[in-house]
């Protein structure tokens, strides 16, 4: 079911999304040749307790840390380790979930270590483009499906793939709410917007091929030809007259 967030359930998801936003803040500053991605989910656990608030994807279905930092040909799900080290080069995914008063916040967003290719640099603002474009279509009497059509036409337009195996979603008191938000599909479907509701948009996308494998830890997900993705995720409410973005400072 599609739930309609009362106001001060809107108020409540503001803050949680806050949250989210210094997290983003504080851990881009450490996204270094030379950091391992274990001291990157310190930053990023440290930040959202210090507010206040939990990690929402510390302990979810079993996930062992409490961000997902996925490095260059990881799509989502990656698990931070003491061996994975950052180098000049890399492209770092990070995605953050904190819980705040029972509600959620949830935003990703892909960093530049050092110097990157041209490759990497067109998939990143590819790919945060196309978030933008989907945002575009939030409001009032459009189609859940307008706002997964614009994501695919984009970032297809561009030379990039979509990824099918993972979505957006609903948020609110459960992390991941009704609907399914895919980023890839034909205009005019699914539900109708309404104010009240509030989503998690997260285009992932590929400088390669779409097609993804899950690694032995059933967490890790790489492109299976060994190409860049990249993923960007705002939580937004819909509002009277477009949306507004809740994971912001």
């Amino acid at each position: 079911m599609v739930t309609i967030k009362s106001q001060r359930e809107i108020d409540l998801m503001r803050e949680a999304g806050r949250v989210v936003a210094i997290a983003h803040q504080e851990v881009a500053k450490h996204i270094l040749p030379g950091v391992s991605t274990d001291e990157l989910n310190r930053i990023v656990e440290n930040t959202i307790r210090s507010l206040g608030a939990i990690p929402s994807f510390l302990n979810y279905n079993g996930f062992p840390a409490s961000s997902c930092i996925s490095v260059n040909d990881v799509v989502v799900h990656g698990i931070p380790s003491k061996s994975q080290i950052l180098k000049s080069g890399d492209i770092v995914s990070v995605d953050i979930g904190a819980i705040l008063k029972g509600y959620h916040g949830d935003s990703a967003w892909t960093y530049a270590c050092g110097d990157i290719s041209e490759t990497a640099k067109h998939l990143m603002k590819v790919t945060e483009e196309s978030l933008f474009q989907g945002l575009s279509m939030v409001k009032p009497g459009a189609r859940l499906s307008d706002v997964s059509h614009a994501i695919q036409v984009y970032a297809e337009s561009q030379g990039c793939s979509v990824v099918r195996e993972f979505v957006g979603h609903g948020i609110g008191k459960v992390m991941h709410e009704d609907p399914q938000i895919p980023n890839f599909g034909l205009p005019g479907k699914g539900i109708t917007l309404r104010p009240g509701m509030t989503l998690a948009i997260e285009p992932m996308i590929n400088s390669g091929r779409k097609e993804v494998k899950v690694l032995s830890d059933n967490w890790t997900t790489k492109t299976i030809d060994g190409s860049l993705s990249a993923h960007y995720e705002h939580t937004v409410l819909v509002t009277q007259d477009g949306y507004e973005i809740l994971t912001k400072i």
